[in-house]
């Protein structure tokens, strides 16, 4: 799955991130707008955490995501 999947998806796909980061707000999400770099910032300010941190926590995420989100 790539990111323009995802970002074009964001609606169906936010709900996936906020299973995965629950301190993620729906207000965080919305200004996400499925903007990874936002992502990451939004991750990385919640949960106290390195760049580097997030940034993996989100390629992880990433190589999850399955057509079955999108639906």
């Amino acid at each position: 799955m790539n990111w323009d999947q995802i970002k074009g998806n964001w609606k169906q796909v936010a709900g996936k991130a906020q299973e995965q980061w629950g301190k993620l707000t729906n207000d965080d999400l919305d200004v996400v707008a499925g903007r990874r770099e936002h992502l990451a910032g939004k991750i990385q300010e919640r949960y106290g955490i390195a760049k580097d941190e997030a940034e993996k926590q989100l390629a992880e995420w990433e190589r999850k995501a399955s057509d079955s989100w999108f639906k």
